[in-house]
């Protein structure tokens, strides 16, 4: 029930936003990032989490601020603090607050998973495929423009210095107002030119950042299952253990009988 709730407010919040990606709408944008980050999380926490799904959906619902994202610190404690509290557990944990930090760091690995699913899925791409292509559009415009500035305006000088020594003044005026325009137009395309630099930096850094933080979480998930498997083979070796201390002292009573 929860999780369909969950879902339709998702959904809901979805149709509300425009389809395109427009460059300078951040706060669209990000509301679009939102969107794919809870769709992530609708559709993965409850498999990864158990036996502590339905009390995952409630933390992240709970902790989900302004922004429509959860706070992972927020989502951990009340995760950790359901499953010590109804001592949930499974069949490689029997321990409820052992368990609750293992279910509280897979919670992390699924938010640092959404996060990157949100950046580099399909409507990820698309979006940033939106505004690569303008940023290149606004640039080839604006280049379009300052050329046909710059010829415009050695066409007006040209009519000026026709008119003779009468129009000197106005030549003169009309040399300054060309070299301020040429000043202006050449401002703007380095402007524009490192605005566009700017942001492809950025979404490069976020792009490693994303690779980083996704690597982290894989590297968190087999360090935990190396410590599973090894608490599985320690407690086999104590079984194997106490059964062949039970035999050596079955088989030593019968000998001093």
């Amino acid at each position: 029930m929860r999780k369909t709730a969950f879902l339709t407010i998702c959904f809901t919040f979805l149709v509300s936003l425009p389809a395109m990606a427009r460059l300078g709408y951040i706060w669209t944008d990000f509301q679009n990032y939102a969107v794919d980050f809870q769709d992530y999380l609708t559709n993965n926490i409850d498999e990864t989490v158990n036996p502590a799904g339905e009390g995952s959906f409630t933390a992240i619902n709970n902790s989900t601020g302004a922004l429509n994202l959860p706070n992972p610190i927020d989502v951990r404690q009340q995760v950790v603090q359901d499953v010590t509290d109804n001592s949930l557990s499974d069949i490689f944990e029997n321990n409820p607050a052992v368990q609750g930090k293992l279910i509280g760091n897979e919670i992390e690995r699924q938010l640092t998973r959404a996060a990157t699913e949100s950046y580099f899925g399909v409507k990820g791409q698309e979006r940033l495929q939106i505004k690569l292509e303008t940023v290149q559009n606004v640039i080839e415009n604006i280049d379009r423009e300052a050329d046909e500035a710059r010829e415009n305006n050695q066409n007006i000088l040209n009519q000026l210095a026709g008119l003779g020594q009468a129009a000197t003044g106005q030549n003169f005026l009309g040399r300054l107002i060309s070299n301020q325009t040429n000043l202006q137009l050449q401002i703007n395309r380095q402007q524009s030119r490192m605005i566009a630099e700017s942001l492809g930096q950025n979404i490069k850094q976020n792009q490693y950042l994303q690779y980083s933080n996704l690597n982290l979480a894989n590297i968190s998930q087999q360090v935990e299952e190396a410590n599973n498997a090894r608490r599985v083979d320690s407690a086999a070796s104590v079984a194997r253990l106490l059964r062949a201390s039970s035999q050596s002292d079955l088989f030593g009573r019968e000998e001093n009988e």
